[in-house]
């Protein structure tokens, strides 16, 4: 088993969960056009291994987060959402996985500072406003 410990011994620090998404996601964001996982890994520092990013990219596609195409034996991947995007899909997951939903969106407006509830309450008036324009 290879020794992964960096400079003055340390282990490398351990990425939270959704970071390396995150950094994935940045990265294609960044790219000039649809790119290989070998440009994302590059991008990244090159220090994960190519199965890693791969299987970043195929989450984040299943999220809804990223496309790819066929190019060869491999596939070349764009980015359609950006870090908020990425962050809303994770909600959406997790509010879908739940049964009661009426419960959770309840216990998340109670826990949200003033200032977030205003912008909620904001936002949400102005999609009524956006659907009503369409109605009518």
């Amino acid at each position: 088993m290879t020794d992964r410990r960096g400079a003055g011994g340390a282990a490398p620090r351990r990425r939270g969960q959704g970071e390396l998404e995150t950094q994935v996601l940045a990265a294609l964001r960044a790219a000039p056009g649809a790119v290989a996982a070998g440009w994302v890994r590059e991008r990244l520092g090159g220090d994960l291994a190519y199965t890693t990013v791969v299987t970043i990219l195929t989450r984040l596609h299943v999220k809804g987060a990223v496309t790819r195409e066929r190019s060869g034996r491999s596939f070349r991947w764009t980015a359609v959402a950006d870090e908020a995007g990425l962050a809303a899909l994770r909600m959406r997951r997790v509010l879908d996985s739940e049964s009661d939903r009426e419960a959770v969106l309840t216990s998340f407006v109670s826990t949200l500072p003033p200032g977030d509830e205003r912008l909620l309450r904001a936002l949400l008036d102005a999609a009524e406003e956006s659907e009503e324009e369409e109605e009518g």
